[in-house]
């Protein structure tokens, strides 16, 4: 059971996590930016679809972007949350600053989903105190560089290790385990070979059994496979999430959210899950 706010989310079988994109340079495409009405009906679109939760993020992490400053971050973000307020679904927000943290936790946000792992001064303290999920991520350097030139001597083991060492921070803050998941962060500060190595040992990544995220929706990892531009990548962003359910994921972040529920309920039905 994760605890996340005043949800409870069960883990017996994997969830779907629908990305929310209030930037108008994602990479994926679906970034709406200032419209918050075409946001805010692409998150009830996404729970129509049968979104478990919301991955609500106004900052693009993607390869080579540029950070936006806060007073952006929160003047993209608040009014939506403030209109999705008693959805239905968690609302995780994806960002790591901890004034957004603190202000969307303010606001009914049920999860804080941080590709700096509570690294920034402050994270782990404006999230310490609330009842909300934390997820920490693994990245190897920073957005605007991080793949630039990756580099690892054992991918596995040294996000293992860095994983490790974020759950060790987080207990010393006061996160119980049962608010915490792991993502060991595809495709950043990673190349094809290195996200193939940790989606291959996908399990090896996790720590103490803490639940994992798995996001590789349409990324370029998979436009490296199948040669697809990001608007074409829809067949092997539902292969890369069932292969990480089968795997042991237990949230799958995707933008596709009934095509993947679709390809994970075959899957389900014929493990008789």
């Amino acid at each position: 059971m994760l605890r996340c706010g005043k949800f409870q989310l069960a883990l017996d079988r994997p969830l779907v996590m629908g990305i929310v994109n209030l930037t108008p340079d994602s990479f994926s495409g679906d970034g709406v930016a200032s419209d918050a009405e075409r946001v805010i009906a692409h998150a009830h679109r996404q729970i129509e679809a049968g979104a478990d939760l919301l991955d609500l993020g106004a900052e693009s992490s993607r390869p080579g972007a540029i950070p936006t400053p806060l007073d952006e971050e929160l003047r993209r973000l608040l009014p939506v949350l403030k209109a999705l307020d008693g959805c239905g679904v968690p609302l995780s927000i994806d960002t790591y600053k901890p004034e957004v943290m603190q202000a969307a936790l303010a606001h009914g946000a049920a999860m804080i989903n941080d590709i700096y792992g509570l690294r920034m001064p402050g994270a782990l303290e404006a999230v310490a105190q609330s009842d909300c999920a934390v997820c920490l991520m693994h990245m190897q350097g920073e957005p605007l560089s991080m793949q630039q030139q990756p580099d690892y001597d054992d991918v596995v083991a040294e996000v293992r290790g860095f994983l490790e060492a974020r759950v060790a921070a987080a207990r010393g803050a006061g996160i119980a385990d049962d608010r915490l998941v792991l993502d060991p962060g595809f495709g950043f500060g990673k190349t094809l070979a290195h996200n193939l190595e940790l989606l291959r040992h996908l399990p090896a990544t996790t720590v103490d059994g803490l639940p994992v995220l798995a996001g590789m929706s349409r990324k370029s990892m998979l436009g490296g496979i199948t040669g697809r531009p990001v608007g074409q990548r829809l067949g092997a962003s539902l292969s890369a999430a069932l292969l990480a359910a089968q795997r042991g994921a237990r949230i799958i972040r995707v933008h596709d959210v009934a095509e993947t529920r679709d390809a994970l309920a075959v899957w389900q039905a014929l493990e008789g899950l």
